[in-house]
Order: structure tokens, then sequence, then C-alpha cells
């Protein structure tokens, strides 16, 4: 294999880690009754890591 061809295969897995994580955040902002409809689980409101996550990551670029 090229050194071009690992360099792509790299950057999609890249890109497929991105719009994954892209997606989570985007189903964790969901109302909490809208995450129970959908099956997804919702994050406990008291969790300090869910709490500094959302801090974190709270404002959309």
């Amino acid at each position: 294999m090229s050194m071009f061809e690992n360099l792509g295969r790299f950057g999609a897995t890249i890109r497929q880690a991105h719009a994954r994580n892209r997606a989570t955040r985007a189903l964790n902002s969901l109302p909490a009754h809208v995450q129970k409809d959908i099956g997804w689980p919702a994050s406990p409101q008291n969790d300090p890591q869910a709490a500094l996550t959302a801090l974190l990551l709270g404002t959309s670029r």
C-alpha cells in the first residue's frame, strides 16, 4: 500500500469518528422525554462527568 492510501483511510476514520461524536452530542442535547421515546439512554442529571461535559460542549460550534 502506498502512503497516500494509508492517509486516505486514516482521514476517513477521523471523519467517521467526528460524525459519530457529533450525532451523540445532538442526541444528548435532546430533552429527556424525547430521548426516552427514541430509546436513547438519557444521561443522569446529577452525574458530575455529565455536568462537566455539558458545560464544556454546551455551546454549538
